[in-house]
């Protein structure tokens, strides 16, 4: 038992970083990114006339060098793509707080301030060493922990363009699921509002579930081969074979007041707030069982299926 365990936990990584990767790949080749749609708000405002970037060579607008740059490295594509992989699942550092200097030519040293810190405005001198080693000290004269520098330019008349910036590590792996590239949210925060209404239904079709599949399956098991048996097998295999999504619009067309039956509400997890407060904690139940008849159904349609036939087989073989 302990082998099978420890088996299955090793088996655990290799599905890990496939499933990852393969998820990685999919971002990273889809089309329509996050550049690719800033590009067409921007061009979408231009459109009605609102300021954006400037105009490329073909009169279309386009993002300003600095702020695409700005872009790439927010998103992380000047990097390579092992490292972005690695920082999108958090173990590999992730570079924020660019800032942006110039060391003239000549010089090794500068002062740079980077912000405020316990409300003072907080600087650090920037050493230049040599080829393209660069440290940052803070005032007292230690190393930084905080803040690194790199080279990202030779310019042999105006000198050295270098940036100064933080690390975390932040992806997948430590919470942060990134930027909603449509809400312009965090996925976090798009996904809380949305979350216990899935929690809800997902909790509710379990027990419903296991309420109604085990009794059938132990029925189907008990009346193995005859009528029951083989138009229920059809009536679950037919179920199993609609997705939950179509089923979802056609029970809406049927039942949500379309050309048939006014039966069920077209959406909404219960009543507009004006008349859920009005309602007696009975009446709320019911309102609540209302709005959840239909999602529930088309939640739960193709496990009813599953489970049924497991159960249904299990019991089988044990007889």
């Amino acid at each position: 038992m302990i082998e099978y365990i420890f088996r299955r936990l090793l088996l655990m990584i290799p599905t890990f970083l496939g499933s990852t990767i393969l998820v990685f790949t999919i971002l990273q080749l889809a089309p329509g990114g996050p550049i690719e749609q800033i590009m067409l708000r921007l061009q979408m405002g231009g459109a009605f006339g609102e300021s954006g970037g400037g105009l490329d060579s073909d009169g279309g607008l386009s993002l300003p060098p600095k702020a695409l740059k700005e872009l790439e490295r927010f998103y992380g594509f000047d990097k390579p793509i092992y490292q972005r992989y690695l920082s999108w699942l958090g173990i590999w550092p992730r570079e924020i707080k660019h800032r942006d200097f110039r060391i003239p030519k000549g010089e090794v040293e500068i002062e740079k301030s980077v912000g405020k810190k316990d409300g003072k405005r907080w600087k650090v001198d920037i050493k230049y060493l040599g080829g393209e080693r660069i440290s940052v000290f803070e005032k007292d004269g230690s190393i930084s922990t905080i803040w690194k520098a790199k080279i990202e330019g030779n310019s042999i008349e105006n000198g050295l363009d270098a940036v100064v910036y933080q690390t975390e590590f932040s992806g997948i792996l430590t919470g942060n699921l990134g930027k909603s590239y449509t809400f312009l949210e965090p996925v976090t925060d798009v996904m809380k509002p949305r979350f216990k209404i899935s929690l809800f239904f997902g909790l509710t079709g379990i027990i419903l579930s296991y309420l109604v599949c085990i009794p059938l399956g132990i029925k189907k098991a008990l009346s193995h081969g005859s009528v029951f048996d083989f138009s229920s097998s059809a009536l679950i295999f037919v179920a199993y074979s609609i997705p939950g999504w179509a089923l979802g619009g056609v029970l809406l067309v049927i039942f949500g007041g379309g050309s048939f039956f006014d039966v069920f509400p077209l959406g909404g997890f219960r009543s507009p707030t004006e008349i859920w407060d009005t309602l007696s904690p009975t009446q709320k139940v019911f309102d609540q069982i209302h709005h959840m008849i239909l999602p529930i159904i088309a939640w739960t349609i193709t496990s009813f299926a599953t489970m049924t036939v497991l159960m249904k087989n299990s019991l089988l073989e044990n007889l």
